[in-house]
């Protein structure tokens, strides 16, 4: 390793896109962008070995450096490096002239994946200096996730079917796909089914074995053999998981998460209120919590055994830690890499809640969901304290946002608030029947929870106040955000959202998920699907907009002008129907960000904003 410690060092400095480190670690491969240009290099010990201008050689398109897509894979042998990189145009062979075809709809992945069309698989030879993009992949799919078989002669790699038209991607793990081998002279098979979602393949270090994700309950699946094409299931589906074991896979697997010796998978996955780190033996299959402490446990890599994790909870921000892979019956030694500069002076709770017998869903019966309370260890001046409700998406899992602790950092003493995320039925982490029960159920089931979770810790904790609560959330957070204050308007005094979904049905046209706005309100979905007018009266009925006139909390609403996920005109249907009625509302325009609102100038701008506004009106 102390071969390339100068060139890794130089390589995060010019880190634009991609970096991928060589099977012995004496190379590393950098993709950056200067003046306009894609430039892949090969840096060693003593400085920059190769630069290819990849824009020059004109191949191909822009080369995806996103999660969805992108790779940077080394061969064994060291001799090629592989990537994905948007089809170049001009190798058109249509015959029509090229001029008029500038106007022509070019469908993309949606959402964070706009410039994101038709992926190519390229390879480069650092024997010849030769670049060339891989034939063989079927014309009805589109390539990513690429990675090199075990000789380097062929490469296995995700293919996203795009007949009859493309879906958005983005957090949506549910996508018809399979697992391909294209060997380098274009003969092509698939590996797994045909009718699945398949993602994250990551072979073992001897090449034997390939696991990855299939379905949209994400299975663990093992691939025996790369020839017989034999599979087996590693980590199956877990449906109601019973407290304190293992409850799913719900994320993606990090580039490096086997053991050295190829018989152990490392993972985070959300477990009720946390995301826990679990090893799963691939002979028992037996699976083992490795984490010492409660908390957030995210995997970032494993490099000869070696755990990198990134650990955080209300009290401490994210900090790096790591930890060799224990032996049979042992504990990880954990270190800490560089001990927080700050930690905060919170309580912290963790509830779990029930819902009452006429909530419960019969079809998916007995479940209960959780929460977290956080609010600062002293009261001011023995004051009651004001609560922020904090609503997360559907099929996610809160455990500490950002908002929390940057309002402890910023204003320390004029704004002393609790916050309490929700994880209602259909978060991630309590099990598969929780997920789907909430499918047909939303507007409903979901508000319900919140509400439900919200009345009980004010009932059970007398130093919150319950007359200043708060609602905030996004997407579908911003969803519930606003059907609790259209539903409850005596109970919640203020709102804030970022980009809500607030009438589905006008929502169901313009959304790069279409299928997600009938598949909740519980309606089949096809290609072909005409809207009825029962369908868009289904999505209606769910809609916070039905309870816009009894809204009486003052809303800020935070639009992203690209938004591909969720139209910003949904914010304004709002504004314009809150405004008619005199009811006091903010709205931030962002025109060049999309539905995360990730921009950094951004972020700053609606952190601030929301701040002060829960401050003006708490």
């Amino acid at each position: 390793m102390q071969k390339c410690t100068r060139a890794c060092f130089v390589s995060l400095l010019l880190f634009r896109s991609l970096s991928g480190l060589s099977p012995t670690r004496g190379l590393r491969a950098v993709v950056r962008e200067t003046g306009g240009h894609q430039l892949l290099e090969i840096w060693d010990g003593q400085g920059l070995r190769k630069c290819f201008n990849l824009t020059a050689l004109k191949k191909h398109g822009q080369v995806y450096d996103d999660a969805q897509f992108g790779c940077l894979s080394w061969s064994e042998c060291e001799n090629k490096l592989l990537y994905v990189a948007e089809k170049n145009k001009n190798t058109s062979t249509e015959t029509q002239d090229r001029e008029s075809d500038r106007s022509v709809y070019r469908e993309d992945w949606g959402e964070a994946l706009t410039n994101k069309s038709s992926p190519v698989i390229c390879v480069v030879n650092l024997q010849n200096d030769t670049v060339g993009v891989l034939q063989g992949v079927p014309t009805d799919v589109s390539p990513g996730q690429a990675l090199w078989a075990p000789g380097s002669q062929s490469v296995i790699f995700v293919g996203w079917y795009h007949e009859p038209f493309r879906l958005g991607l983005k957090f949506c793990s549910n996508r018809r796909s399979a697992l391909f081998k294209l060997d380098l002279d274009g003969h092509c098979e698939r590996l797994s089914g045909d009718n699945l979602s398949v993602s994250c393949p990551r072979l073992s270090p001897d090449g034997s074995t390939l696991i990855y994700l299939q379905g949209k309950t994400c299975v663990l699946f093992m691939l025996n053999s790369l020839t017989s094409s034999e599979t087996s299931t590693l980590l199956d589906v877990v449906n109601k998981p019973q407290p304190g074991e293992f409850a799913g896979v719900y994320e993606a697997l990090p580039s490096s998460c086997w053991s050295a010796d190829s018989q152990r998978v490392v993972f985070s996955s959300a477990r009720r209120n946390w995301r826990d780190l679990f090893m799963v033996d691939r002979r028992s299959k037996k699976v083992t919590s490795l984490s010492d402490i409660y908390g957030s446990w995210k995997l970032v890599t494993v490099q000869r055994d070696l755990m990198v994790v990134c650990c955080s909870s209300p009290n401490t921000p994210p900090t790096l830690r790591v930890g060799f892979l224990p032996s049979a019956g042992e504990n990880v030694t954990w270190r800490t890499l560089q001990q927080p500069a700050l930690t905060f002076d919170f309580l912290w709770k963790i509830l779990d809640v029930e819902p009452p017998p006429e909530e419960d869903n019969t079809q998916y019966s007995g479940l209960d969901f959780g929460a977290i309370l956080v609010k600062p260890s002293r009261a001011l001046h023995e004051a009651r304290i004001p609560l922020v409700v904090f609503i997360h998406g559907p099929h996610w899992c809160s455990w500490l946002k950002s908002l929390m602790v940057c309002c402890n950092l910023v204003f320390p003493v004029s704004l002393f608030l609790s916050f309490y995320p929700v994880n209602y039925r259909g978060s991630t982490g309590f099990g598969q029947n929780s997920i789907l029960s909430l499918i047909g159920r939303i507007g409903s089931q979901d508000v319900k929870d919140v509400q439900r979770a919200v009345v009980t810790t004010l009932q059970n904790d007398l130093t919150l106040d319950p007359k200043r609560v708060a609602v905030f959330g996004g997407s579908h957070g911003g969803f519930l955000s606003c059907h609790l204050v259209g539903q409850y308007p005596e109970f919640y005094r203020a709102c804030a959202v970022r980009n809500p979904v607030i009438n589905a049905a006008t929502l169901s046209g313009t959304s790069d998920i279409v299928d997600w706005r009938y598949t909740s309100v519980g309606l089949q979905y096809s290609y072909d699907q005409i809207p009825t007018a029962e369908a868009l009266a289904a999505m209606l009925e769910r809609s916070p907009i039905t309870h816009a006139a009894q809204i009486t909390a003052p809303v800020l609403l935070m639009l992203g002008g690209r938004d591909r996920r969720v139209s910003p005109h949904q914010g304004l249907e709002l504004y314009k129907a809150l405004k008619s009625r005199a009811s006091p509302v903010r709205l931030l325009w962002f025109p060049e960000d999309g539905h995360s609102l990730s921009r950094v100038d951004t972020q700053a701008d609606c952190f601030l904003n929301t701040v002060l506004w829960l401050y003006q009106h708490l």
